[in-house]
């Protein structure tokens, strides 16, 4: 009786996200007419390209964060990991004279190396992967106090501002390669073998097992793909600001958990997409904009995402305890006529 039931969730499942896609994107278009109606400033060039460049760097970090929902894991510490990556690139730059451009790439290579970390202390010892990037996210905080002093790390060579400050045909640059990221992650995930081992990790690890998949390496390789998304979020954000600050990944944590439940990523592994997520982001994004046009204290917004991230975990679970219920009592009485 359980394989028809698995079965039957796993359809139901896909009529579920292709129906929430489509709401997702209807909520996210309503929105964006509230926000023009009631403020004529929203649709103003200058407030788009800010939108854009702001949820340029939610989007990187909720694009991995979304793969490790897939599989049915979470990283807390993607904040601290940007933050770091980019404060040893500003370390690298300005105190130990590296090339800028060197010094990204050894700062990108790092925050690879902290999420191999994630994944071998979660993979090897068999442990919660929130209870380990709790802890890890405490150890990269700790260390980028450490390096830093607690202060922010002035000067970014000029040469690289363009990463975060610059335009192409009015598009900002951050928001160019975080769709690029997205399309590469997106081909993973739906296009490859690799994708189709996430999605049965996610569905069920042991049984992914039996069928060949090494699930310990494969999970090891999306954190290490979540800490290099993470440090390109943190470098481009130092590129923007012109320094390395201890607290610029803060916000970003709660944010790509939101954006992943609200687009459709089920916090059970399994079911969801890249996409999904990145039309959950966008919600965030207007929605956050919306506080600062409407003249809301600044300070609602991780409120706000609090909230939303309450709200959707709420539905995704409702949903997911209907599913289950409609699909055992198919199945029922399937075997009763039989």
């Amino acid at each position: 009786m359980e394989l028809p039931v698995r079965n039957r969730l796993k359809a139901i499942g896909g009529k579920l996200l292709a129906s929430k896609l489509l709401s997702i994107a209807f909520i996210l278009l309503v929105l964006v007419v509230i926000a023009a109606v009631v403020s004529p400033n929203f649709l103003g060039a200058y407030n788009l390209q800010s939108v854009i460049r702001d949820l340029a760097f939610v989007m990187i970090i909720t694009t991995g964060q979304s793969c490790l929902l897939l599989l049915g894991e979470l990283d807390l510490s993607v904040g601290k990991m940007a933050t770091l990556s980019g404060m040893l690139g500003g370390l690298m730059m300005l105190q130990l004279n590296f090339p800028p451009y060197l010094a990204l790439l050894i700062s990108l290579l790092f925050g690879v190396l902290f999420g191999v970390v994630n994944g071998v202390i979660i993979t090897r010892l068999k442990l919660n992967a929130m209870i380990v990037t709790i802890a890890t996210q405490g150890v990269y905080a700790g260390i980028t106090l450490v390096i830093s002093k607690g202060r922010a790390i002035v000067g970014i060579p000029d040469s690289i501002h363009w990463m975060g400050r610059g335009n192409v045909a009015g598009i900002p640059v951050p928001f160019i390669i975080a769709v690029i990221l997205l399309g590469a992650i997106l081909f993973l995930t739906q296009k490859t073998v690799f994708g189709r081992w996430m999605y049965a990790i996610g569905n069920n690890k042991e049984a992914a097992r039996i069928l060949g998949v090494n699930v310990n390496l494969v999970r090891t390789v999306v954190f290490a793909m979540m800490g290099g998304l993470s440090a390109v979020a943190g470098l481009l954000m130092i590129t923007r600001l012109g320094n390395s600050q201890p607290s610029i990944g803060d916000i970003w944590v709660m944010n790509s958990i939101a954006a992943s439940v609200i687009g459709g990523v089920a916090l059970t592994g399994g079911i969801g997409n890249p996409f999904g997520a990145i039309l959950g982001a966008c919600i965030l994004a207007v929605i956050q904009n919306m506080i600062v046009l409407f003249n809301v204290n600044t300070y609602w917004q991780t409120a706000v995402s609090g909230f939303v991230v309450l709200i959707a975990i709420s539905f995704d679970s409702v949903g997911t305890i209907v599913a289950e219920m409609r699909a055992r009592r198919k199945a029922l009485a399937g075997s009763a006529k039989g």
